[in-house]
């Protein structure tokens, strides 16, 4: 369609003038925006076609990897990365009138997930569409976003994110590729010829329509696809009005809102019972349209069934959408006629399954009740996959009661998804080391014990493409001016940059494009905040999920600490810190969302005080979203890493940040143990307990918070200023929820555990930073052994030690 600027120029001012007929004098970027994406959807379009074509002719094995969230972002300027055209495209719209960065702010962010985890799910599909991997996501099509984040007098308050408010360009609807996913009704037991046939009856029937979006890999030469499924009611109401109990046309309007609300929003509330069972729905609606299509597309193939373990690959993005284990043995014994053994032994060698957390919360449980009722055929199918690994268990370890009910699949009138998930998975992983580690020795020992084959570790990775060629232009143009471009394609091969770690020309130019960025960043932060930011200051950072076990609070304490000494010695001698928070909480989550409160407080206060003379300056970034993550992280010099120790599973957004030159300050956890084993104790800073004091604390005990409160005369300053009439605290109830979960509730993270620690730490960095010499070289050792943290690193160890799938070359 174009290789160069000048026909790229033509044939976007022909299409400008044949679909809007508007000369270009008149075009919006929003215009502008609509006409580049469909330019580029066709541009790819060929690509797309010719990669499925060459998986049906091969029949190559194929991953499918099932995610409740992917968090895409906006996919103008990946897209044109990827494709190769980005500076054709920038200097051909400057040329025009226009700049690229206006027209992507008219995309909307695809916020279909909520932090890390759907992060994770989109980095890993540009990863498998650059390896030239035949994988696929399969998500839901939410109508709404997470939610939109406003804060309003200091508080977050949700609105709607209707990201498709405007037609989303890259989009395909596949109408002929709709399935039927069924809910409530009843099952029927019948024999014929000695096996037992079940028939799911008088069922209510939900439609899934498919919506593709091409995932287009670097260099465009291989296209996958991102599926997301929509729920819609059936069309005729005469099928589903019998089930409804009736012919009320009401009942049909009802059961079409019910239907809709299916694939409405991300993650309904669930601390009551119709959000529970709302998002129960959400999972076996993703878990079944999903199947329905890939069995459908095997079955095109005229191979036998008993082939699907060796052409197809599912895989599990955390305990959501585990109900594809029951569902896949549902189809292949009710609809391909296999016995309960045949169709085990296919789905145990097709699923794997990846664990995200050892947080309990995030380890589901669903009343047996809603499973039973919403989903009858499959609820009979957990409940014989509970009797016989329970079985199992008893002849392994036959006495041993404590342990089966510790394992059990079904207990306490409860579904366990992770054990269901493990039971049935021939591969279970980690995302960490350290985190393996846990999972294997501790919060799934007996399971480890029992398959100590199947578990393993595979650290979390990040595209490289956004998060450094995209959102860091100028220092990927360094990279490639020093080391070359094969970094691009093998990006361990960053580790070459160590070489210019000392060296001046390499550290001033380092040094320059950091300001820049600062400087790119300072111009928002003025444009939302009307207040300048020194750009010479340390931008301090914490970005990511609002969640205690995440220690923004220690954060802010910190700073209420600094303010403290400040307002007590006015001539202090410190470098200015900008402190740059973003993060959103989850609308039920009643403590993070005080925690938001307090930091927008303490800004306003510190902000605004003359005595503090711009040596300390807070922001609170509202609406946290990828697109705004790519104008933070590479303007940051120091990067909060700060989760307990034993808590954070990997972490992605610290390895966003050492890749784009920022420094840690973090504790040992997570992905931050590897980076830790990379660069060393002078290029990063850790402070505070380490996992295995952690976990030591809360088995035998030995910690109190009032100890420390009362031992530590910093500590209770900053926490009587939560409950005491003053700056901070306008009247005694407004932050009393934190002081109480860090004094009456015992201090669950160690916060206050880690105070000291961080402070002394904090005091390391401002040191350090005063050697600007030191400083970059630490930051280039950081640049150049954050390779290994490439998503395209994890994705083909997947792809070797887990799915048994290879590049297909077109």
């Amino acid at each position: 369609m174009f290789n160069d600027k000048e026909t790229f120029k033509q044939v976007f001012r022909e299409r400008l003038i044949g679909n809007l007929g508007k000369p270009l004098a008149e075009a919006s970027n929003a215009d502008v925006y609509n006409i580049l994406g469909s330019m580029i959807r066709e541009r790819a379009g060929s690509n797309w076609a010719d990669t499925n074509q060459k998986y049906k002719a091969d029949k190559d094995k194929q991953v499918y990897y099932f995610s409740m969230e992917f968090l895409i972002g906006r996919l103008l300027g990946n897209n044109l990365l990827n494709m190769g055209v980005l500076e054709l495209v920038r200097e051909g719209l400057t040329d025009l009138g226009f700049t690229l960065q206006d027209v992507e702010e008219e995309e909307a962010d695809a916020g279909l997930g909520n932090g890390g985890l759907g992060r994770l799910a989109a980095c890993f599909l540009d990863s498998l569409a650059s390896l030239q991997y035949a994988g696929h996501g399969c998500g839901i099509r939410y109508k709404y976003g997470l939610f939109e984040q406003k804060i309003v007098d200091g508080y977050q308050v949700e609105l709607p994110d209707y990201w498709l408010q405007k037609d989303n360009v890259w989009e395909v609807r596949r109408e002929d590729k709709a399935v039927e996913v069924r809910f409530w009704g009843r099952v029927e037991t019948d024999a014929k010829d000695g096996e037992l046939i079940f028939t799911h009856k008088d069922y209510e029937a939900v439609r899934a329509v498919p919506y593709d979006i091409p995932i287009i890999g670097a260099d465009h030469r291989h296209v996958n696809t991102l599926r997301n499924w929509s729920a819609e009611s059936i069309t005729q109401p005469s099928r589903t009005l019998g089930v409804l109990g009736g012919t009320d046309y009401h009942k049909y309007l009802e059961y079409k809102r019910s239907v809709e609300s299916i694939s409405e929003f991300l993650y309904p509330d669930d601390t009551e019972y119709e959000g529970k069972l709302l998002r129960l729905k959400q999972q076996y609606f993703l878990c079944s349209a999903g199947l329905q299509s890939i069995l459908r597309t095997f079955g095109k193939l005229g191979l036998p069934y008993e082939e699907l373990p060796n052409k197809v690959a599912l895989h599990i993005n955390d305990t959501h959408p585990t109900l594809v284990i029951p569902e896949l043995m549902r189809i292949l014994m009710d609809e391909k006629g296999f016995g309960w053994d045949q169709a085990w032994d296919i789905t145990t060698r097709m699923v794997s399954y990846t664990n995200h957390t050892i947080l309990s919360e995030a380890l589901e449980k669903w009343p047996l009740q809603m499973v039973k009722e919403l989903l009858p055929r499959i609820f009979l199918i957990i409940e014989e996959i509970n009797a016989r690994f329970c079985g199992e268990l008893m002849s392994r370890y036959p006495g041993d009661q404590d342990r089966i009910a510790q394992m059990a699949i079904i207990h306490d009138d409860q579904v366990r998804m992770a054990h269901l998930a493990i039971v049935a998975s021939h591969s279970v992983n980690g995302v960490a080391a350290l985190h393996t580690d846990i999972l294997k020795k501790r919060e799934m020992r007996l399971f480890n014990e029992m398959y100590p084959h199947r578990f393993n570790n595979k650290t979390n990775g990040i595209t490289h493409r956004r998060w450094l060629l995209h959102a860091n232009p100028e220092l990927a143009g360094l990279i490639n001016d020093s080391i070359g471009t094969r970094w691009k394609h093998h990006p361990q091969e960053m580790i070459g940059l160590i070489k210019y770690c000392e060296d001046a020309s390499f550290q001033e130019q380092i040094a320059g494009i950091k300001r820049r960025n600062k400087l790119r960043l300072a111009e928002y932060i003025n444009s939302k905040h009307g207040v300048w930011v020194d750009p010479d200051s340390i931008f301090d950072v914490q970005v990511k999920r609002l969640h205690a076990y995440k220690r923004q609070l220690l954060n802010i304490l910190h700073i209420i600490h600094l303010y403290n000494q400040i307002k007590d010695n006015p001539s202090m001698d410190m470098v200015p810190r900008t402190f740059i928070f973003g993060a959103k909480a989850a609308p039920s989550y009643h403590l993070a969302k005080r925690i938001i409160k307090l930091i927008n407080t303490v800004a306003d206060v510190v902000n605004n005080d003359p005595d503090i003379k711009g040596k300390v300056k807070i922001f609170f970034l509202e609406n946290y979203s990828v697109s705004l993550a790519e104008k933070i992280i590479p303007a940051a010099d120091v990067s909060e890493q700060i989760s307990t120790a034993s808590k954070e599973a990997s972490g992605t957004g610290n390895m966003k940040f050492m890749m784009n030159g920022a420094l840690t300050i973090g504790t040992m956890d997570g992905a931050n143990v590897e980076m830790h084993e990379m660069v060393g104790d002078n290029n990063m800073f850790l402070f505070g307990l380490r996992a295995e004091q952690v976990l030591d604390y809360y088995q035998h005990g030995g910690y109190n918070a009032r100890d420390v409160y009362n031992g530590d005369g910093r500590v209770k300053e900053v926490l009587d200023q939560l409950i005491t009439p003053g700056p901070i605290c306008s009247h005694t109830q407004e932050f009393e929820t934190i002081y109480h979960s860090l004094l009456d509730n015992n201090d669950e993270f160690f916060v206050l555990k880690d105070f000291a620690s961080y402070v002394e730490t904090q005091v390391e960095i401002d040191l350090a930073y005063r050697n600007r010499k030191e400083w970059i070289k630490k930051s280039i050792i950081n640049i150049g052994h954050s390779g290994k943290f490439s998503s395209d690193n994890t994705i083909s160890r997947y792809a070797s030690e887990i799915w048994n799938i290879h590049p297909v070359l077109l």
